[in-house]
């Protein structure tokens, strides 16, 4: 995740930056707070994301963010204009970013963003990114080493003489509560979009926010296209469990020190686990966030789960050996005892680079774990069974 950080500037930048600042002008306060401000035009049908809303226009389209933190305002409106059009009059624009499409150079902040404009064979509009040493796509950090693109350093504290060199069209970064803003790049006459879709509670929910980023890149036409196919395939997948009787159990994640961190009840997770034909432990849970658990109260809930999941990052696959000489509090579990445990390695397999936007692959793989019967000729894509490594797990 990206974490945000306070805004200051040094005076011997202020003078830098009043040389540099880009012409990409914002409307009325920069578009962020306030009241709904659509009114009129063609409203798209999103049917799944709850922050997300789109509007036609003539000359352009009205994206309003809504405020996760505080749903009766809003946390941002764009205007996008495509940039071969005059920029119309600001009195005749609502209060908002201008943004002029299709956005040509971008510095993004997250994988997750990264992948999908490689999705959209938008991969090209990158000119720079942050935190490098998060990102699991080879070609990015190719075209870093050959000076394509520009790594501009941590997210919390970017290089802003590298910021302004690129002359970029936008920056997507992450919004959080009470962040306290977006530090130095915030002085920038840049447009800021807030990349908020990883808040959005339904897998597809935040999938269907690849038409917002579509529109941004002018690549509407593949975003919509994408959509649909992954749609599609979600919900034909979930109807093939969705009459099961049988719906085994399913508890997630390791401790760490003495806390078991765990998604809420109405987490995507759990309703990606509803979704797949399984019992998630806490599913009568109303939090959508993780929540912090002691090892007993875990222990209380899910020792005779059917299925464990983890997910880890380390250069190797986790053992049951492993398992049992980091907590051997593991080995009480059933899941442990029956050999159900499965691992997705992120440090390997990129499973935050796809998972946001493509959440039919990952549906795809909890189906093969817990009703292998319904999917024919399909492999785990992230999850693996974790390896014995020797005798069997009675024995370790």
């Amino acid at each position: 995740m990206n974490r945000l950080h306070p805004a200051g500037i040094c005076n011997s930048l202020s003078l830098l930056l009043s040389l540099f600042l880009l012409p990409l002008a914002s409307c009325s306060g920069g578009g962020r707070g306030g009241q709904h401000t659509a009114s009129g035009g063609d409203t798209l049908q999103l049917h799944y994301a709850d922050y997300l809303r789109l509007i036609d226009r003539p000359g352009y389209t009205l994206a309003e963010l809504r405020n996760p933190w505080d749903t009766t305002k809003l946390l941002h409106t764009y205007i996008l204009i495509p940039a071969a059009d005059s920029l119309p009059p600001t009195a005749h624009l609502p209060e908002g970013t201008v943004v002029r499409t299709p956005v040509r150079r971008s510095l993004v902040y997250s994988s997750v963003h990264l992948s999908l404009l490689k999705d959209l064979d938008a991969q090209a509009a990158v000119a720079g990114v942050c935190d490098l040493k998060y990102i699991r796509m080879p070609e990015i950090h190719t075209a870093v080493r050959g000076g394509a693109i520009a790594d501009c350093g941590d997210s919390m504290n970017p290089d802003i003489e590298r910021v302004i060199s690129l002359h970029p069209d936008a920056i997507l970064l992450s919004p959080f509560e009470n962040s306290g803003g977006y530090g130095r790049v915030e002085k920038l006459a840049i447009p800021l979009i807030e990349c908020a879709d990883y808040m959005e509670s339904s897998p597809l929910g935040r999938a269907e926010w690849m038409r917002f980023y579509g529109r941004l890149y002018g690549r509407a036409a593949q975003a919509d296209s994408l959509f649909d196919v992954v749609e599609q395939h979600y919900n034909a997948m979930k109807m093939q469990v969705a009459a099961t009787s049988h719906r085994p159990s399913v508890m997630c994640d390791l401790i760490t020190g003495s806390t078991w961190y765990t998604p809420g009840g109405q987490s995507t997770v759990a309703r990606l686990y509803a979704d797949a034909g399984a019992h998630y432990i806490f599913a009568d849970d109303t939090h959508t966030g993780s929540l912090p658990y002691t090892f007993e109260r875990i222990y209380e809930r899910g020792r005779d789960a059917d299925f464990w999941l983890i997910r880890y990052n380390q250069p190797t696959d986790k053992t049951y050996s492993e398992l049992a000489s980091e907590f051997a509090g593991y080995r009480g579990f059933r899941a442990f005892r029956e050999c159900n445990i499965y691992g997705c390695n992120t440090g390997i397999v990129p499973f935050y680079e796809e998972v946001p936007f493509h959440p039919d692959r990952f549906l795809q793989d909890l189906i093969r774990i817990f009703h292998p019967e319904t999917v024919q000729n399909a492999e785990q894509k992230f999850y693996r069974k974790l390896s014995i490594q020797s005798g069997s797990p009675h024995q370790i």
